[in-house]
């Protein structure tokens, strides 16, 4: 895999399992003083795990493209976490798109998760391309290695996007997706380990050798992540749902079900080799600090940047992250 810039050097400060196991994780940028508390409480108990990256979502259309661009700079001035900007095609015209990608550069970001978007009517109406933007996600990664000095991750589905016709022409489009210069694949959150290893096996049949990062979720709320798994296609299994019947108005017993099953998912993965693995945080860390220390993972230094550093007023945040 091809590395990209000095930010690199910013990793490996968390004491990793002696089996070489490395975690990433996926924030979303706040819509609110609140949430911004929220997201930096997440963040620093987490950042001392010494994640590879962690990336933060990019809005549907762009719409919070300057909250991105807020939470980024500030990942990069407050910590020394290296962050991972996601970016769309959608709603955008190319030189738009270029001109997010050359800011997210001149911040020192140096990795970006290149995604097609959602269709604009919302999901589940057709796609279209935005006239004179980007087509899709194949052709994002190309602008973005077009433009140089960055690391380009990309997304896979391990059963299938929903608008894919088939399994074949969904592995089609990741060959696609790398060919024009992805450098790793994040996979969409499953809940069934032989998805994903099935998954693999066609990964590889194509002659995919990028690295490919089982995408993972712990369920803090389970009516929420349900709604979720449908609109992307993921399988819930009735075992799963079965396993929170009667936990609606009992959180705290929900989580210690959710904290199993996450758990008893990822060690079956390490158990068939899997060492990498990206979390979908939703902007929370008790349940991922907790299966990253099943996985044998160690803070550097316990305790460090337990508590979140005082939020900035959302007018300087917006302003520090540049227009829309």
């Amino acid at each position: 895999m091809q590395e990209h810039g000095k930010d690199h050097g910013r990793r490996g400060h968390g004491q990793g399992a002696g089996d070489g196991i490395s975690v990433s994780f996926e924030f979303f940028p706040p819509k609110s003083d609140k949430m911004e508390a929220a997201l930096w409480k997440a963040i620093r108990r987490l950042a001392p795990l010494g994640p590879s990256f962690v990336s933060v979502t990019y809005g549907a259309g762009g719409s919070t493209r300057a909250r991105t661009h807020a939470t980024l700079a500030r990942i990069l001035r407050e910590t020394d976490l290296v962050p991972a900007a996601h970016l769309t095609c959608v709603s955008a015209t190319r030189e738009e798109v270029d001109a997010v990608i050359r800011a997210y550069g001149e911040i020192g970001v140096r990795h970006i998760v290149a995604l097609r978007g959602d269709p604009q009517g919302g999901p589940g109406t057709p796609y279209e391309p935005t006239p004179g933007g980007y087509v899709n996600a194949a052709d994002l990664v190309a602008g973005i290695r077009a433009i140089g000095g960055f690391e380009i991750s990309v997304a896979a589905y391990p059963e299938g996007h929903p608008e894919s016709p088939s399994l074949a022409a969904d592995i089609d489009n990741l060959k696609a997706k790398i060919d024009a210069g992805a450098d790793r694949a994040i996979t969409q959150f499953f809940f069934d380990n032989d998805q994903f290893y099935r998954f693999m096996d066609r990964v590889l049949a194509a002659g995919i050798t990028v690295p490919v990062t089982p995408g993972i979720i712990p369920i803090h709320n389970f009516a929420q992540v349900a709604t979720f798994a449908r609109r992307c296609g993921t399988t819930v299994p009735k075992s799963l749902a079965e396993k929170f019947e009667g936990l609606e108005d009992d959180p705290k017993t929900a989580r210690f079900v959710a904290a199993t099953i996450a758990a008893e998912q990822v060690m079956a993965l390490r158990e068939q080799g899997i060492r990498q693995f990206h979390f979908y945080t939703l902007n929370r860390a008790d349940l991922v600090y907790a299966i990253c220390h099943l996985l044998g993972l160690r803070p550097s230094q316990p305790g460090a940047m337990a508590e979140p550093a005082p939020s900035k007023p959302a007018a300087e945040a917006r302003a520090q992250g540049g227009g829309s």
